[in-house]
């Protein structure tokens, strides 16, 4: 999986298979500090029409905790369908440390630097 820096941010675009069965790929910003997969603004969120799940408290970076929807999705994740929790929070599209479990993730930090995300091999 491959993406790009943009405003010194590693981006990569994550297809996400819609309830309706059409897919659409939005463009995340990677989020080591997040441990969830996913999070979309609600109005993203919205309009996806995304299966709503629960609700959860979310401790931010602040140390506030703050009630958060969590909705489900598919996407597809290094070729593969995956189910994941995508929360709805915040004003951009986020991607997490879960996703990058098990994964290398290689960043070229200058403007259109190369992102890059592998397996692991031992």
């Amino acid at each position: 999986m491959r993406g790009a820096v943009q405003n010194l941010q590693a981006c990569l675009t994550v297809r996400l298979i819609l309830p309706s069965g059409h897919q659409v790929g939005l463009e995340f910003v990677v989020d080591t500090g997040f441990e969830g997969a996913l999070a979309l603004p609600l109005e993203t969120i919205a309009q996806l029409k995304l299966p709503f799940e629960l609700e959860l408290d979310s401790v931010l970076a602040d140390g506030n905790a703050v009630p958060t929807p969590v909705h489900s999705a598919t996407i597809l994740w290094q070729n593969k369908q995956i189910d994941v929790a995508i929360l709805g929070l915040g004003e951009r599209p986020l991607l997490g440390t879960a996703l990058l479990a098990d994964y290398r993730l290689t960043v070229d930090f200058f403007e259109s630097g190369q992102v890059t995300v592998l397996p692991i091999t031992v």
